[in-house]
């Protein structure tokens, strides 16, 4: 066994070197992907997990995916046998999971037939079978959302399981593009099989565990000290959800934050139970939201491994909406209910450290889904998803979240036309939209005056306004349209977003039919501003 401590300079090229693994696990994955979700968006994300499934390292993708993967991959490496030359599919949210369309690839690494770690990542396919074009639908049932899928063995012993592949992509729009991002998933994990295991052939497996012995050791202290600054005591706070698609609306999340000297306890026990749509998470998903806001309090140089997150504990009852239990729709709950989350733990926080945390910021991914399907039944206008004749060029799904105002500080004002907080998404580029689907950009500018006035402004939210050439179905879950984002110490809100077809304003969560010419307008909120606005009094002139 090795017991040489690694000095300051050793952990540190440690903690780049594994970090850059996943760097290049993202760099592959992203310029040999299909689709423009995951080559031009970059909603993926790429990580190294030790034997036991703890967090390693991960390269700065998706919050949402990075945190919730941290929370679960212990319960889900340990639930299997691995071999070398497996690798293993999963996308459901109640076996490691976050939603249908984030599926996740996961690679163990056997030196000499010893289990070392796993090399893992997970992207959003915005075909994962849905009948909604995009896989986002106004659910009632986890069924309803696509194609689920158990930890399965998709690679097993080098060879790929040709049954398993067909039988998720038959069930897509077009299997040639699902099956060429399954193919980047693949040839991802095994680049990042090849580096760290040149790097452990560098270093050797006894240095290699102690140097994850120290990196988490060192993380967990910085950690610590970071949470120290917070007052100890009990902070509470609780935010609104706007509705769940089904008439369901101003859905509590409460929490209570426990501060003490061995660390934190985030109580979501207040909240309100699972709901009949799709804004139900699983655990995990609500762990990533809880695991982010405490990580922007530490330095930026700690390292992303579990140590981080040891002292932070999380309580949400079964049943809950931030713990659903099956078969309970999750597709928003990823993407709308984790950033509410973020919102409210920074609202309980905003009581014992109130510098150092910003105001509400857009509280939405705004997620846009659309597409079409071909009609094969004239009588009855069905799609029959057994078809071989299905898959027509007429078939298209497209998927992306539209950034908005960032929340105001206590240093600055909030920035304009960003992703924030649970997700770190590009926006399409609109020559690739337009040339790849039936779309024309009409308008795409910052939303002024969107964001709440105070001493520093919440940042503006954006106009994107789309042009359908065909026949479209549409369906948007966004948030912020009724509960506007708050601001802190006396500042003004931000706007609420807005949505519309044509003239008509829609509502937050809905699925329609759009007609060629017909104008979609999503204006996204702006953030929460800081500070009340000091005014001197005239008479002191």
């Amino acid at each position: 066994m090795y017991h040489k401590t690694l000095s300051s300079i050793e952990l540190s090229l440690f903690a780049s070197r594994i970090e850059a693994v996943c760097d290049e696990m993202g760099a592959v994955l992203q310029r040999t992907a299909f689709s423009p979700n995951i080559k031009d968006r970059l909603d993926f994300s790429c990580a190294i997990f030790d034997a036991q499934g703890a967090l390693c390292a991960q390269a700065a993708h998706i919050p949402v995916h990075m945190g919730s993967m941290a929370y679960a991959m212990g319960d889900i490496v340990n639930g299997l046998q691995w071999f070398d030359g497996d690798m293993v599919i999963l996308n459901d949210p109640y076996l490691g999971g976050t939603h249908l369309p984030d599926v996740t690839l996961i690679a163990p690494l056997f030196i000499a037939g010893e289990l070392i770690a796993f090399i893992v990542n997970r992207a959003h396919h915005a075909d994962i079978g849905a009948e909604t074009p995009g896989s986002m639908p106004i659910s009632k049932t986890l069924a309803e959302e696509g194609v689920i899928i158990p930890p399965s063995y998709l690679i097993r012993g080098h060879q790929i399981q040709q049954s398993m592949l067909v039988s998720i992509v038959s069930q897509t729009t077009h299997p040639e593009q699902s099956s060429g991002d399954f193919a980047a998933q693949i040839s991802a994990n095994k680049m990042g099989l090849a580096r760290l295991r040149s790097l452990l052939a560098a270093m050797g497996y006894a240095r290699f565990g102690m140097a994850l012995l120290q990196l988490n050791d060192y993380a967990q202290r910085l950690a610590l000290h970071a949470l120290s600054t917070i007052p100890h005591g009990v902070y509470c706070f609780e935010d609104l959800m706007d509705d769940d698609g089904l008439g369901n609306e101003n859905i509590i999340i409460a929490v209570k934050i426990s501060v003490t000297g061995r660390g934190v306890v985030v109580d979501f026990s207040g909240t309100a139970p699972q709901t009949a749509g799709n804004i139900n998470c699983p655990i995990s998903v609500a762990a990533a939201g809880v695991y982010y806001v405490f990580s922007c309090l530490m330095p930026s140089y700690t390292p992303a491994c579990a140590g981080r997150f040891r002292d932070i504990k999380l309580v949400a009852p079964e049943g809950c909406l931030l713990n659903a239990k099956r078969p309970a729709a999750v597709a928003a709950g990823n993407v709308e209910t984790s950033t509410r989350v973020v919102d409210v733990v920074m609202g309980a926080l905003a009581a014992a450290i109130p510098d150092q945390i910003p105001a509400a910021s857009h509280g939405s991914m705004n997620n846009l889904a659309m597409g079409a399907r071909a009609t094969l039944n004239g009588d009855n206008g069905m799609h029959d998803k057994n078809s071989a004749d299905k898959k027509t060029s007429d078939e298209w799904d497209y998927y992306e979240t539209i950034g908005g105002g960032m929340g105001a500080g206590s240093l600055n004002n909030g920035l304009s036309g960003v992703q924030t907080h649970m997700t770190n998404t590009r926006n399409t580029p609109i020559e690739v939209l337009e040339s790849l689907f039936p779309l024309r950009v009409k308008r795409y500018a910052l939303r002024r005056n969107s964001g709440g006035l105070g001493l520093h402004n919440g940042g503006d939210g954006i106009s994107r306004c789309f042009e359908f050439l065909l026949p479209t179905t549409v369906t948007l879950l966004t948030e912020r349209r009724y509960h506007v984002p708050w601001g802190l110490q006396g500042a003004g809100s931000g706007k609420a977003g807005e949505n519309f077809l044509n003239v008509k304003k829609l509502k937050a969560k809905q699925t329609f039919q759009a007609q060629a010419g017909d104008q979609l307008t999503i204006n996204t909120p702006g953030g929460g501003g800081w500070g009340a606005i000091n005014r001197q009094d005239k008479n002191d002139a």
